[in-house]
């Protein structure tokens, strides 16, 4: 339970958060322009895809969707697609138009811009790998629990964007010393948590409760929250590469969750020979023999191609945007921001 004094930082957080306006990424803003140019033959699948590449936008949908619903429906909508559909395709453009971008909003603070956008390359890996698995696990609804893993760590997103000085106080001290926990650095910092301010926003912001629980690694018990927490853990230890210490108990918990063997979960996630090399060479707990059935389609996360696919107009060869922010220098920085218009 929070102490008065955290409960007091946090409620400064959630009303800053609250008032402020919610950026976007600047390539989802072209993509919608695009599509409101040609919105005769826009339909609200396309407006979905564009949404799900941006949890900033889907966290602004969701939250929105929430009041329009306590208005209409008493129904919770779980996933965007329903949030669109209920929305209608021109309300929703007129709803966000002519959003802040990511991009402009930070571009005085290049070290920030570099360690929100790696944070938002790993909340888009996270959920095609929980979309992967749920498809796999035969789940009723996949889109929410690749919603959930898009979401999960909408609190170091905005940490970032609102106030970098934190974030880069975090991680510096992380990266000088690997030994720390990542929570118990947070608490220092910010006198709480990132996963305790998470729920509040959630809870702040009327999120459906199953998305929430869906968030709440207290309820890992779960297969589903199981699901979601392990892919966004995969995605943040191998967001630098595949020797992180971490991994081998990453994936010896996803052969469970999947029942899977080692090689199968590897040919699942498509690793160059060189990422094998490094996987192979750390111990995994066996698990139970591979069910041959629960064969679906194998996802690649390319580092260089997730973060290109993110930035589109950042040149596709800059490697330095997977450093860490708080490892580069300024040289780096302005090099990897160079061809940014």
């Amino acid at each position: 339970m929070n102490s008065p004094t955290q409960q007091s930082y946090l409620e400064g957080w959630l009303k800053f958060f609250s008032s402020a306006e919610m950026p976007i990424l600047r390539k989802t803003a072209r993509q919608l322009e695009a599509a409101r140019s040609q919105i005769d033959h826009v339909n609200g699948r396309d407006i979905t895809e564009i949404v799900l590449h941006d949890p900033l936008l889907a966290l602004r949908v969701l939250a929105f969707i929430q009041e329009f619903r306590s208005r209409h429906l008493h129904r919770e909508i779980t996933n965007i697609a329903h949030a669109v559909m209920m929305l209608g395709v021109e309300p929703f453009f007129r709803k966000f138009d002519q959003p802040l971008a990511l991009e402009a909003k930070l571009a005085d603070r290049p070290v920030a811009l570099l360690g929100v956008l790696q944070v938002i390359m790993r909340t888009q890996r996270a959920s095609r790998y929980a979309h992967e698995w749920a498809f796999a696990r035969y789940d009723l609804n996949v889109e929410e629990v690749a919603l959930a893993a898009l979401l999960h760590d909408t609190a170091e997103i905005l940490l970032w964007c609102f106030a970098p000085e934190q974030a880069m106080d975090i991680q510096g001290r992380l990266h000088a010393d690997k030994s720390l926990r990542s929570a118990s650095v947070q608490q220092q910092v910010l006198g709480f948590t990132l996963a305790e301010l998470q729920l509040a926003l959630c809870h702040a912001w009327q999120l459906p409760e199953l998305l929430i629980t869906l968030m709440d690694d207290a309820n890992a018990h779960l297969p589903r929250v199981q699901n979601v927490k392990l892919a966004v853990n995969l995605a943040r230890h191998s967001v630098e590469g595949w020797t992180d210490a971490a991994i081998p108990d990453d994936l010896a918990a996803i052969q469970k969750l999947l029942n899977i063997d080692y090689d199968t979960l590897l040919l699942r996630l498509e690793l160059t020979p060189e990422m094998l090399l490094a996987c192979r060479a750390q111990p995994v707990v066996p698990a139970e023999p591979a069910a041959e059935t629960l064969v679906a389609t194998p996802v690649a996360f390319a580092q260089d191609d997730s973060l290109d696919a993110l930035l589109a107009d950042v040149s596709p060869t800059d490697e330095t945007l997977l450093v860490p922010a708080a490892e580069m220098t300024e040289d780096d920085l302005s090099g990897a921001l160079l061809d940014m218009p």
